[in-house]
């Protein structure tokens, strides 16, 4: 089964200049479905050329025809159908709420809404339905957590097979996902910052709204119980995860190896552009997943999962590793769009 609109649908990136941001419009530049026609930033940047504004970070240059667009302002609520927000998390809120009531559907990145009790915190293979929550005519549409992302995409399938109660997770972030001004080299070298803000109690709430049940309009939370200690470390790109975690009942490393393997969800099932063929990737080598090696793997779009071992505390562990400014952002957040529209949210 496969499936495509019948014409490319208008988009703007709000926080087109930021690292997230500049992930969006690479990723744009030639989609089969989307066709970026406005870019948005800070005051400082709107009426100048996205060229001459942006700070490029990505290898290459800014894709010739987004770099003549003129930056807009992303106060001003957007004519287009569909909008992706890179925007910081302090000032996301209103001004995604505003393009919302103005009938844009938008696809977010921030965290300001992601715990909102009206809105889907979508990872497409995960949970679809939670976009029942949603009707044509503007709505939000949240991406999880770059480091929950991840984790619950190597959950989701032991989970449904065998039930997750409980988990421990410590997770070794890359300095991509701090953004461009966030820990200094000069910081990171020869060093471990044991302290991310925020992080951990987003790690300890989202699983549990992305593995729930959406009953009539409301997400019941899964019952799951996460501790989570998050660490930046000295990588590019790439969040590394150790995880412990205790199942409902007894299970084997083959079956877990199983569910793993023979994942797939819907975004598979419709073909749609930017899902990976395989969404988890098991590696049975004892010094994998690593993310000079595996990041990039389907695109940057998979999970990376290995070193799966008895664990004597809460029954098994493993290391999983997602590519955080692709799937665990821009790409993640590109994913749901195409499954909202292929769901009829947006044409």
């Amino acid at each position: 089964m496969s499936f495509a609109p019948d014409q490319r649908i208008p988009v703007r990136v709000l926080g087109a200049t930021g690292a997230v941001g500049q992930r969006f419009v690479s990723l744009l530049a030639d989609h089969p479905w989307f066709e970026l026609r406005a870019v948005a930033a800070s005051e400082r940047s709107a009426g100048k050329r996205y060229g001459d504004a942006v700070r490029w970070a990505l290898p290459g240059s800014p894709p010739s025809a987004i770099a003549d667009l003129v930056v807009e302002t992303v106060a001003a609520p957007s004519p287009e159908m569909l909008v992706f927000s890179a925007l910081g998390s302090d000032i996301a809120g209103d001004i995604e709420s505003a393009h919302a009531r103005a009938g844009a559907l938008v696809v977010t990145n921030a965290s300001s809404h992601r715990m909102d009790a009206d809105v889907p915190l979508i990872v497409p293979e995960v949970n679809p339905d939670h976009l029942g929550m949603l009707s044509k005519g503007g709505g939000i549409l949240a991406n999880p957590n770059c480091s929950t992302i991840g984790l619950v995409l190597a959950l989701a399938p032991l989970h449904c097979a065998f039930v997750v109660e409980k988990l421990h997770v410590v997770t070794m972030q890359a300095l991509s996902g701090a953004g461009m001004v966030g820990v200094g080299a000069d910081l990171a070298m020869d060093n471990v910052v044991p302290y991310i803000p925020s992080e951990e109690e987003k790690l300890a709430l989202e699983p549990a709204k992305i593995l729930g049940s959406l009953v009539g309009s409301v997400i019941e939370p899964a019952d799951i119980t996460v501790s989570a200690q998050c660490n930046r470390v000295a990588v590019s790109d790439g969040h590394t995860e150790c995880v412990s975690l205790s199942l409902g009942r007894d299970v084997t490393a083959d079956e877990i190896r199983e569910a793993w393997s023979s994942f797939r969800g819907l975004p598979q099932e419709l073909g749609l552009p930017s899902a990976p063929v395989h969404p988890i990737l098991v590696h049975d080598a004892l010094d994998a997943p690593q993310p000079v090696l595996h990041r990039d793997l389907e695109g940057g779009m998979a999970c990376s999962v290995g070193r799966l071992a008895p664990c004597p505390v809460l029954g098994w562990r493993f290391t999983c590793l997602s590519h955080n400014t692709l799937r665990g952002a821009a790409g993640g957040a590109l994913l749901a769009a195409e499954l909202a529209v292929a769901r009829g949210l947006v044409s």
